[in-house]
């Protein structure tokens, strides 16, 4: 028997005519989004879903290594994609992302030339909602099971804080609007910012965020407190601010952290754990000003509360030298009589005292009189006596003497020749003896 043969066009129409056929509604499926791409308006799609394993990381999408059990392509077309993409943006504050889980309905689709995908018809945002509300409380479960979740609140921002490094886009337009509002502040006062580069938005926020972090860290002396602001308008794509990375980092930071990354409605994991959270990059300078504000008005009422109590302390001292200045004179009548009469006193013990001390004086010095003498007239034979025995030994010692027993000293350059190796050929040396000098060259 014959075995018919298809072309690969016969067969992919075969496909398409019992998909057609065999699944011709649509169908809601849960999936989670790998790929998330827009060209000429459409968007195009990659679906994947991981074993169980993947719900132990809830970090945006990042498995681990978990596998995938099944892929799919999806495609919104341009004229649907106008009416789903706003109305899921509104729903959930950001745009569609990989790492998302969506809901969204489809058919099948396959085409002879292009293969199979799934045509999107319907995004259901609540699911989508529901799935980052789910992932945001197990982030906030952790940290506090961690006990880190109010440790930036346990922070004593510096009453004198200037010194602000800044952690945002670089050319953001939020940036700038914070620098100017903190160096036009009406006050006049003085701040010092430094920026350190980060993405604040899409998937590389929680990487440079934290790079940003730990350059702060290397540098903390520096540095008063750390703002954290995101740039521009848009309330869409605040996920990047919800991962658990992210947030542990920022509640162990040694520094107060301010974050103003959204507006009122949207409150991230990271506005959570901060220690203050303000709406926008302008609210966190106006913050910054006004707490600064508030240590000069601190100062100011403590100022005015020192002159005052200066004050009062003086017009008290005033009245108490004014009351003493009325009993002065009697007081000094009442000194000066009683230093009179004891100079009279002191006067009589000395007049009466001195002729007896001097006496005293007088028959001490005659009792030492008489007895340094014998001590002076022994000392005096003690110290003849030592004196008589070092002439001997000093006449014992003359070299004359020696010469003239015989004995002779040889010399060269004038210092005396104690053993033959200090002599040369043709040295001249020098022999005293008792009568005379004998001058020598040695051979």
């Amino acid at each position: 028997m014959s075995v018919r043969h298809y072309t690969l066009y016969e067969l992919n129409t075969l496909v398409r005519q019992t998909l057609e056929i065999d699944m011709p509604g649509d169908y809601w499926v849960e999936a989670e989004l790998s790929e998330v791409r827009e060209v000429r308006g459409h968007c195009y799609m990659e679906l994947v879903q991981t074993d169980v394993l993947s719900a132990l990381f809830p970090d945006g999408g990042r498995h681990g290594g978990a596998a995938p059990v099944a892929r799919a392509s999806a495609k919104c077309w341009q004229t649907r994609w106008r009416l789903l993409r706003p109305r899921f943006e509104q729903v959930t504050g950001q745009p569609l992302r990989p790492g998302m889980q969506v809901l969204l309905q489809v058919s099948p689709n396959f085409h002879e030339a292009y293969g199979f995908s799934w045509i999107v018809s319907d995004i259901d945002p609540t699911f989508t909602l529901g799935d980052m509300a789910r992932r945001r409380q197990e982030i906030i479960r952790t940290l506090k099971e961690e006990g880190v979740f109010d440790l930036q609140k346990e922070l004593m921002l510096s009453p004198f804080a200037r010194r602000v490094a800044v952690v945002s886009s670089e050319n953001a337009a939020g940036y700038g609007d914070f620098c100017n509002q903190l160096a036009d502040n009406e006050y006049g006062f003085s701040f010092q910012t430094r920026l350190f580069p980060a993405v604040m938005q899409g998937e590389l926020v929680e990487q440079t965020v934290i790079a940003a972090l730990d350059s702060i860290n290397d540098e903390l002396e520096e540095f008063d407190v750390v703002v954290i602001i995101r740039g521009g308008g848009a309330t869409a794509d605040l996920s990047g601010f919800d991962t658990l990375a992210l947030a542990e980092n920022v509640a162990n930071f040694p520094l107060p952290i301010i974050t103003g990354i959204g507006h009122d409605r949207d409150e991230s994991v990271l506005d959570m754990i901060s220690h203050t959270r303000v709406k926008t990059p302008t609210a966190a300078a106006a913050f910054l000003v006004d707490h600064l504000l508030k240590t000069w008005q601190r100062i100011e009422r403590a100022q005015e509360s020192i002159l005052n109590r200066i004050g009062e302390q003086l017009r008290t001292e005033q009245l108490r030298l004014a009351g003493m200045e009325g009993r002065i004179p009697v007081i000094a009548l009442s000194v000066v009589g009683n230093e009179q009469l004891r100079l009279r006193r002191l006067q009589e013990r000395l007049t009466s005292g001195v002729p007896t001390h001097l006496q005293t004086m007088r028959h001490r010095i005659e009792t030492l009189s008489a007895a340094v003498m014998p001590l002076v007239e022994r000392r005096m034979m003690t110290e003849r006596h030592r004196l008589e025995l070092f002439e001997q030994r000093m006449k014992a010692l003359d070299p004359a003497l020696l010469l003239r027993r015989g004995y002779s000293i040889t010399l060269k350059d004038g210092h005396a020749v104690r053993s033959a190796e200090e002599l040369r050929p043709g040295d001249v040396i020098e022999t005293r003896i008792e009568k005379g000098t004998i001058k020598s060259i040695v051979q």
